[in-house]
């Protein structure tokens, strides 16, 4: 649960996820809407992988990552038992 909290702690990270819930994206297809380095996203990636909010498939020559919305459930449901 802490690599998710990191992980969701960013701006960046966060926005990447509401990119990737309108579509699966490649890389460079991110970095595309943002103002910084590539391997900058790489690094973002990396964390939204390991905390398991994003997978990834390789898709010919390309990495195409999506969201795991299995993951964000869970999150929400822990959120949730708190409203109690």
């Amino acid at each position: 649960m802490n690599s998710i909290f990191k992980a969701l702690n960013d701006e960046t990270r966060r926005e990447i996820l509401d990119l990737l819930k309108v579509k699966d994206l490649s890389a460079g297809e991110i970095a595309d809407y943002f103002n910084i380095s590539k391997p900058s996203i790489s690094h973002h990636l990396d964390i939204l992988k390991r905390a398991d909010l994003i997978s990834s498939e390789k898709k010919g020559q390309f990495i195409i990552y999506s969201l795991n919305t299995t993951i964000m459930e869970d999150v929400l449901q822990w959120i949730l038992t708190f409203k109690k």
